[in-house]
């Protein structure tokens, strides 16, 4: 069996029954058969396949990069299968800006818009113009607008009603040539008058001094997502702890109830998990919400520590962690 262990940045020892790369789309319908157990892989930065897999994995390996531009806006369809961040760079070599708070985030292009991937208080959902899919059960290509991906924090409807029915092939973005730069959050907020670049290399600075690099040490980037809870629960919180970090995800309370996004390295900290190993997983010493694979992890060590996290972060705060990373099974994604 096929060994997965270099398709998967986690890096885990596993398996699959077939495994077979394609490059465009002609290529994909020829390996696809939906009768068969199948998981489609990108750049492998956010599925960690916890055992063997019986079915085929196919890899995303559909590349290239077109720009034009109008007065207002550049416009850019990127095969899914490109590297995420040699096409941010790339963008601010070319000066097509927009982009840079998501630099260095590891993974596909095909992923973004699966994960609506965010960092440093932009999602690349703002700059989504159109997905290019192609339906699985018939092989009918689709371009789905900005507004049927119905896009959420971490959120979009290819994990929902679009789950296992479609290929992303390619993405579309639509870049404005006017724009303004969002450095409210974290470090970026101290930068005095940055340009696109500075807050591009700033970002960089930042994840390579807090995150680990997975050609060095196994992990898929942040396991958990942010919870985002009510003011109440937020405010409960706040009566027990100092300095609670949070950011406000909605504040027109007019129209909708406010909600207050929580850091979950913040939880995972004060639940006691930062720097703890459990055989050969380990929560990140600086970054709680990332763990990593210290050589030799297994699949049941991952969820053992996942899982236990899980019920430490419920029963210190009662609010429930939901992992960010997709865990594959024996016969598929599975749920903790």
């Amino acid at each position: 069996m096929p060994s997965l262990q270099n398709y998967s940045t986690f890096g885990l020892d596993s398996s699959c029954a077939s495994l077979q790369t394609f490059t465009d789309i002609p290529s994909f319908l020829s390996l696809y058969r939906k009768d068969k157990p199948t998981y489609i892989l990108g750049g492998g930065s956010n599925s960690i396949f916890t055992e063997d897999f019986e079915g085929t994995v196919l890899v995303n390996r559909i590349k290239g990069i077109s720009h034009y531009d109008t007065d207002s806006h550049h416009f850019l369809r990127v095969g899914a299968g490109e590297n995420w961040h040699n096409f941010v760079t790339l963008c601010m070599q070319e000066k097509w800006y927009g982009l840079e708070n998501l630099a260095l985030i590891p993974g596909s292009v095909g992923a973004c818009p699966i994960q609506n991937i965010g960092a440093y208080g932009r999602e690349v959902n703002t700059l989504i113009d159109t997905v290019e899919v192609v339906l699985l059960d018939t092989g009918e290509q689709l371009l789905i607008n900005n507004h049927e991906c119905e896009f959420g924090y971490r959120d979009s409807i290819f994990k929902h009603g679009l789950a296992n029915k479609v290929l992303i092939t390619h993405v579309n973005f639509k870049l404005p040539k006017v724009y303004q730069l969002d450095t409210s959050y974290g470090e970026l907020a101290q930068l005095n008058a940055p340009t696109a670049d500075d807050v591009y290399q700033t970002v960089i600075s930042i994840r390579k001094s807090k995150l680990p690099d997975p050609a060095d040490l196994g992990n898929a980037g942040s396991f958990f997502k942010n919870p985002v809870v009510s003011k109440d629960v937020f405010e409960d919180i706040a009566m027990q702890f100092d300095l609670v970090p949070h950011f406000i995800v909605n504040a027109d309370a007019s129209e909708r109830p406010e909600k207050i996004k929580i850091p979950a390295a913040w939880l995972i900290d004060k639940a006691g998990f930062k720097g703890k190993t459990l055989n050969n997983v380990r929560c990140h010493p600086t970054q709680p919400l990332v763990l990593t694979n210290l050589g030799g992890a297994t699949g049941e060590d991952v969820m053992t520590m996942a899982n236990d996290i899980i019920a430490s972060v419920r029963d210190k705060f009662g609010i429930q962690l939901e992992p960010e990373v997709r865990l594959i099974g024996s016969k598929g994604l599975i749920s903790l």
